[in-house]
């Protein structure tokens, strides 16, 4: 059974809501059990039907992370410390303040949206990887390794159905099995919530399929 649907998180209250729980962030990090995500301020809820997609079951968040340095995080960033040059295009993505931030070529556009990151250290990879691949409607599968921890998940979940935890649009990684795309589910942006892939609301990953192509540089930190 899911909790009635929340309204969706806009940047501005991902930032704001965050920034108040930071004021308070001298105090002890709530528990579990009091089902409250310290970076949104929201109440931790089910996503889904447990087990459906990827992505199903409690948002999730670290308790040993310092609410303070996520909130200081999600700002601006020069993109020279992190690529030699914009060829093609740059994307990183901050695991730790959960922000992508996106450079064209040219220098004269930056985005910086909101993300949702993977919910264990052990589904997390970082390092310097590219676009290889962009899909608009993408489809999903699970991979061996979920379907093995998940015999339950379907084998396949076709574009544009809900429960799709791809979105709208993807953009594959040179890495096999990872990609930046959207999601259905607004509650997952800002918080640990996926088995390894990067996600933006839809209307992000829309703008930042048009603002990229294959061979966009990306690098997750």
């Amino acid at each position: 059974m899911s909790n009635p649907k929340r309204p969706a998180v806009t940047r501005r209250t991902f930032l704001t809501t965050t920034m108040a729980v930071g004021a308070t962030a001298g105090l002890a990090a709530p528990a579990l059990a009091q089902a409250i995500d310290p970076y949104t301020g929201q109440p931790l809820q089910s996503t889904g039907a447990m087990g459906a997609t990827p992505d199903a079951g409690m948002v999730q968040y670290d308790a040993t992370q310092d609410s303070r340095r996520n909130i200081s995080s999600f700002h601006m960033q020069d993109w020279r410390p992190h690529f030699s040059s914009l060829t093609n295009g740059a994307v990183l993505v901050d695991l730790n303040s959960r922000a992508l931030h996106f450079w064209s070529e040219d220098g004269a556009t930056y985005k910086l949206f909101p993300t949702s990151v993977p919910v264990s250290a052990e589904l997390t990879r970082t390092g310097r990887t590219e676009i290889i691949r962009k899909v608009e409607g993408p489809s999903w599968a699970p991979t061996p390794s979920m379907k093995e921890r998940n015999p339950e998940w379907p084998d396949y979940v076709p574009p544009g159905d809900p429960n799709n935890p791809m979105g709208t649009h993807a953009l594959w990684l040179s890495w096999q099995y990872y990609r930046i795309h959207g999601t259905h589910d607004t509650r997952k942006i800002g918080r640990k919530s996926s088995n390894g892939c990067v996600g933006l609301y839809n209307e992000h990953i829309k703008q930042l399929f048009d603002l990229t192509k294959v061979g966009t540089q990306v690098v997750l930190l």
